[in-house]
């Protein structure tokens, strides 16, 4: 099950705001990505250290009560993989983690992040290539005997995923070793999740393409000639409100249609596969234009046409990203395999790793995703009652 610590490390939530800032800034520097980068590391190999020292002290080590609280519980196998941890005093050289604790990373990213839910986040183990089919192409009509293979021969590609390589840094207190295999297995796997998560969230929506050594992201573009630009503004938004939501509902349905054609003008079907992504502080608003109280004092939020609403910092204010769900190519392979980090950090009394695995992510056109300007506005002003 998805792991939920206690305390919300809100030391790492800053430092992650801020290098997130730098890192879509245009006049960003290397040393300035390197100094923002080092301190969200070190904000949560800090609080994340804390917090599983914190609860490990309190915890009964007892595999049948941590079960039945819902637990973290390791296989025979992760045990024996972090017991080995324990006893080397780190990870040994192009050590792999186990399958089992592979796919409880995937379960934690795709469960805690719902952008990388909703985009589709595939976990292809230790296969970096796949063939991919066009459902449109992949048959034909013909003679009983007569030929089809070259008919269809252009419904498949291949499709690599191993072009791209994340890497994540994991840091391995020498205090932690001490508090067994279970603690230590919680302390990486969180490390990961949370480490990947912000790479993978910029590179899926932000990411510059090739050329930069990142996924395309649904925020950009691409020119026949291959070039990655941002994407322009297709209209905007104003959520207005209106006697039975005829302004919302209008908004939304020229969003619909928008998405219901791909870039080759042919329709799609696209009704409950719609995600609308806004940045946090938006979300409120979007949220506030979109609640009823019903007659029985309820308050219900819902969008037409079953528009899924999911927060990202990663979009800019006063943007709003709609997506067609299953359109994005997104996935992560090849295992996670462990390597020393041989460069001097200031570091202390602690290991440092680095783990590698293969992702990448592009869209499957240019209308995958659309862009929208959010212009939502609310009044200020107070009636007075009358006779005043």
């Amino acid at each position: 099950m998805p792991m939920k610590l206690k305390g919300k490390m809100e030391n790492f939530e800053a430092k992650k705001q801020a290098y997130m800032n730098v890192m879509k800034a245009e006049d960003s520097t290397p040393e300035q990505l390197e100094n923002a980068f080092s301190e969200m590391f070190t904000a949560l190999q800090t609080d994340l250290t804390e917090q599983i020292t914190n609860e490990a002290r309190n915890e009964v080590h007892d595999a049948q009560i941590l079960a039945a609280r819902g637990q973290n519980v390791l296989t025979s196998t992760e045990r024996k993989f972090f017991n080995e941890v324990i006893e080397f005093g780190g990870f040994n050289e192009d050590s792999i983690l186990p399958v089992t604790t592979q796919e409880r990373i995937f379960e934690d990213l795709t469960t805690e992040h719902p952008l990388l839910s909703a985009i589709g986040l595939q976990d292809l183990g230790a296969v970096t290539r796949f063939i991919k089919s066009d459902p449109t192409k992949a048959y034909a009509w013909g003679a009983l005997f007569g030929e089809i293979k070259g008919q269809i021969g252009a419904a498949f590609s291949e499709e690599q995923i191993g072009q791209l390589k994340l890497t994540a840094f994991a840091v391995i207190p020498k205090d932690m070793l001490d508090l067994g295999p279970e603690w230590v297995e919680r302390y990486v796997r969180t490390l990961l999740v949370e480490s990947y998560s912000v790479g993978l969230e910029y590179g899926l929506v932000n990411g510059r393409g090739p050329s930069k050594n990142e996924p395309i992201g649904l925020m950009k573009n691409v020119a026949e000639n291959g070039a990655v630009t941002d994407k322009t503004s297709s209209g905007t938004l104003t959520f207005a409100p209106s006697q039975f939501g005829e302004v919302v509902a209008g908004e939304l349905h020229d969003v619909i249609k928008a998405l219901s054609t791909d870039s080759k003008n042919k329709a799609r079907k696209v009704l409950n596969k719609v995600a609308m992504v806004v940045n946090p502080i938006d979300a409120i608003s979007v949220q506030a234009r979109n609640t009823i109280q019903t007659s029985t004092g309820q308050w219900v939020t819902s969008l037409p046409y079953n528009i899924q609403v999911i927060e990202s910092e990663e979009i800019p204010e006063k943007k709003a990203l709609f997506f067609v769900k299953g359109k994005y190519l997104a996935a992560v392979a090849g295992g996670y395999k462990t390597n020393k980090f041989d460069q001097t950090l200031a570091i202390e009394d602690a290991m440092l790793y680095t783990i590698k695995q293969f992702a990448n992510g592009k869209p499957e056109d240019n209308k995958t995703a659309l862009l929208y300007d959010l212009d939502i506005k609310f009044s200020t002003s107070v009636s007075e009652p009358e006779g005043a």
